[in-house]
This record gives C-alpha cells, sequence and structure tokens, in this order.
C-alpha cells in the first residue's frame, strides 16, 4: 500500500475514506479533475516520499508532527467545505509536504530556541518555494503536480501582503487558503520553545480577527463552526499515535 494512502488511512477511520455523504451546500472550488487511484503513485515515487518525511522527521520531529496535524486539520476542513474525496486526498498530501523546504534552512534558524530576528524571518520565507521545488522532480504524475500550488503558496495572505508570490484573494489557490487556516491554528495551538500554547478559544478569535485581511472569510467560518465537532474524535498526532496508526493502515 502506498506511503500517502498508509498516512491518510492512518489519520482518519475507514468510514472517511470512502467519500463524504453529501452536503446541502455544494462544493466551493473544485480544484481538479477527479484523479488517479492509488495504484497511479508509483513504487518509486512512494519510496521517494517516504525518504523525504523520514528525512524531516530526523531533522526537525516538531515540523514532522506539525505536518500531520496540519495534515488532519486541513482535510476535515477541506470535508466541511463540501469538496469531494480526492479533493481532501490532495490537501492532505501537499499539508503533509508543505514544510519540506525546511530541510534548506540552516539549524540556527530553523531550531533557534527563540523568536527569529529579521534576516532570520527572510531566511525562512524561503521554505514554501523550497518545498515545492523538492517534489517538483514527482510532478510527472498527477497527484503530485496537484499537490504543488498549495504548497508553494501556502503563506499568501488575502490581502496581498502574503509570500512568497504576493498574490490575493481568490487568486490564491483554494489548497493554500485552506492549509493557512489549518497552519496557522497548529502554530497557535503547539507550544514552542519561546512561547507557550494558546487556548483554541483565543485561537479562534485570533482567525476571526484576522478573517479577510490574512484567512479567506468564508472557510474561517467553516472552521469555526466545524471544528468544535472535531475535538471528541481527535487525539494527538504524536510520533507513536502516527506509527501505530500507520502500522495497521499498512
Amino acid at each position: 500500500m502506498c506511503l500517502i494512502y498508509s498516512i491518510f488511512a492512518a489519520l482518519f477511520p475507514t468510514p472517511y475514506l470512502m467519500g463524504a455523504p453529501k452536503l446541502k451546500n455544494p462544493p466551493i472550488l473544485s480544484l481538479a479533475p477527479l484523479a488517479p487511484s492509488w495504484d497511479e503513485i508509483p513504487t518509486w515515487a512512494d519510496a521517494v516520499t517516504q525518504t523525504l518525511l523520514q528525512a524531516l522527521r530526523e531533522r526537525d520531529p516538531y515540523t514532522y508532527g506539525h505536518s500531520l496535524r496540519v495534515a488532519h486539520h486541513s482535510s476535515l476542513l477541506a470535508k466541511a467545505a463540501g469538496l469531494n474525496e480526492f479533493e481532501q486526498r490532495i490537501i492532505a498530501a501537499s499539508s503533509m509536504f508543505h514544510d519540506l523546504g525546511k530541510l534548506g534552512i540552516p539549524d540556527s534558524v530553523l531550531l533557534k530556541p527563540a523568536r527569529l530576528n529579521a534576516r532570520e524571518e527572510a531566511l525562512m520565507r524561503e521554505h514554501p518555494t523550497k518545498s515545492a521545488e523538492i517534489l517538483a522532480p514527482l510532478s510527472q504524475i498527477p497527484f503530485f503536480r496537484s499537490t504543488l500550488p498549495g504548497i508553494r503558496h501556502h503563506h499568501e495572505r488575502m490581502d496581498g501582503e502574503g509570500y512568497p508570490d504576493r498574490i490575493a484573494g481568490e487568486n490564491i489557490p483554494l489548497t493554500a487558503r485552506i492549509i493557512l487556516i489549518a497552519d496557522t491554528f497548529d502554530a497557535m495551538t503547539t507550544n514552542r520553545p519561546y512561547r507557550k500554547a494558546l487556548a483554541t478559544e483565543i485561537a479562534y478569535k485570533e482567525l476571526k480577527q484576522f478573517s479577510g485581511r490574512q484567512f479567506d472569510t468564508h472557510l474561517v467560518k467553516i472552521f469555526l463552526s466545524a471544528h468544535p465537532t472535531w475535538e471528541s474524535i481527535e487525539e494527538s498526532i504524536s510520533d507513536d499515535f502516527v506509527a501505530a496508526r500507520f502500522r495497521r493502515a499498512a
């Protein structure tokens, strides 16, 4: 079984993989034509992705766990927004690989136990471009080609003040707009060496406050409405949790 499917299966129960129920509201946007089956991801490409994720895990365990949590939240947000099963898979994969570019960030910046200065922040802002560049050799495969827009643009802002390309509004790919909300929420609600995690309610307020400027207003509304319903089924996505669920899925 391919790695991407195995991780997707590990993060979500089997009924979820059978497709989301039809919602009253139609999808807000279609990301791509209905895509290939998992069997159309070649074995060599699956091996490459496994190596990349293992490298990220060894280099920066926090970012590895963060990426899996973002995949969890962004996929559920995509489901709540009415996207189909394949689109949810694309967003899960884009989320898993969105921070691969941090492999190219110096340890002095990536692992710094304090806030970054302006020079270090500029280096860190290179990671979305680096992430897309790392995965680009797999773009000959339609599934991976579909992940690149979300990976490259997950730090763009609705007001055009994001990076790397300063695109704005609906010019930002839907995958990226979804990932940004999940990415920011996880960053706010997890502990870092330089600050403690924010309470969930405070994180909700931050998303709402910056809705329309940083975040897609419609997607924030969906997230704030749906996220509380995920709490009862959500588990801490730790390395031990992922390893155990991955073995069962495989």
